[in-house]
C-alpha cells in the first residue's frame, strides 16, 4: 500500500507526511484470546492467530512507546517537535494483507492536527520516563505516562540480548517480520469512519528486556489483558528512523 516499502533509500516526503526519530523504542506484547480480540474489531478486520510453542492459538497486542525527536511534516520541516508516544495496537488481517488496527495513541505534545483536522483518536499524555544505555544495550528504563488512554508503566531492565525467534513464530525472520514490521495500519476515526495510512522505516535490530513492571491498563480496559498477565515479550532499541504517509484516507469497503 502507498510507498510502505523498507528497500533502498527512504521515500521522498510529501507535503503532508511526517518525519520522526524514534528514540527509546519499547514494544511491549501481550498474548490474548483471538476470540475476544475480534469482538473488538470492524468486520472485514480479523486477528491474526498464532500457535504458541505450548499449542494455544492467540492473538497479539503490542504498546509501542518511544520519544519522538526532530518530528516534523512535510510542508513544515522547519517546525520541529518532540515528545514521548505510545501506539496501541492489535495484530490483524484483511484478506491476504497483514497489518496493524490501532485502537488509540497518546501524545505528549500537541495533538491538534491528528485529532482535530484528521480526526485521529490521538490524546494528549503527561507523565516522565527515563532511559540509561550503556555498550551492551539497555541498562535500566523508566516509563511513567497517563492519558485519556488509561495508565502506561514500564519499569525494565536490558538484557542484552538480541531477540532472535519469539514464541508463536517458526523463525527470527518471521519474527521480524510480523510483529515488528507491519507497514500497514488500519483505525475508526473520531466520527466512526475506517480509515488507514502507511509507515517506511528500515529493518529494527531489537533486543529483549525483562519487565519488573509492565502495563497499559487501555488493553485491561478492552478486556484483552488481565492487570496481573506478564507481557509476551518486551523488545527495545535506542533509535530508528520513521516516515509516517498521511493524512490517512478511508475505507469504503472492508471487505474488499
Amino acid at each position: 500500500m502507498g510507498r510502505s516499502t523498507t528497500a533502498g533509500q527512504p521515500p521522498e516526503l510529501g507535503l503532508g507526511d511526517v518525519s520522526s526519530w524514534l528514540e527509546d523504542v519499547v514494544i511491549t506484547t501481550w498474548d490474548v484470546d483471538p476470540e475476544a480480540l475480534a469482538a473488538r474489531l470492524p468486520s472485514g478486520i480479523v486477528p491474526h492467530r498464532f500457535r504458541l510453542d505450548d499449542g494455544r492459538e492467540r492473538g497479539f497486542v503490542s504498546a509501542v512507546s518511544f520519544v519522538n525527536r526532530d518530528f516534523f511534516v512535510g510542508f513544515a520541516p522547519f517546525a520541529k517537535l518532540e515528545g514521548r508516544q505510545t501506539n496501541y495496537r492489535a495484530y490483524v488481517r484483511r484478506g491476504d494483507e497483514r497489518a496493524v488496527w490501532f485502537f488509540g495513541t497518546s501524545l505528549g505534545s500537541p495533538v491538534i492536527i491528528p485529532r482535530y483536522v484528521w480526526g485521529l483518536p490521538w490524546a494528549r499524555s503527561q507523565g516522565e520516563h527515563a532511559a540509561r544505555w550503556g555498550p551492551r544495550g539497555l541498562e535500566r528504563m523508566i516509563w511513567q505516562v497517563e492519558s485519556s488512554h488509561g495508565k502506561e508503566m514500564l519499569v525494565l531492565d536490558g538484557t542484552g540480548e538480541p531477540m532472535g525467534r519469539l514464541d508463536g513464530f517458526a523463525s527470527e525472520a518471521e519474527t521480524q517480520r510480523v510483529l515488528t514490521h507491519p507497514t500497514v495500519g488500519y483505525l475508526h476515526r473520531r466520527g466512526g469512519a475506517v480509515v488507514t495510512y502507511s509507515v517506511w522505516h528500515r529493518p529494527f535490530a531489537l533486543e529483549r528486556a525483562v519487565p519488573e513492571v509492565a502495563r497499559y491498563t487501555l488493553f485491561e480496559d478492552l478486556g484483552l489483558v488481565a492487570p496481573s498477565a506478564p507481557p509476551h515479550s518486551v523488545l527495545v532499541q535506542p533509535r530508528i528512523h520513521y516516515l509516517i504517509f498521511l493524512p490517512p484516507r478511508r475505507v469504503h469497503t472492508l471487505g474488499d
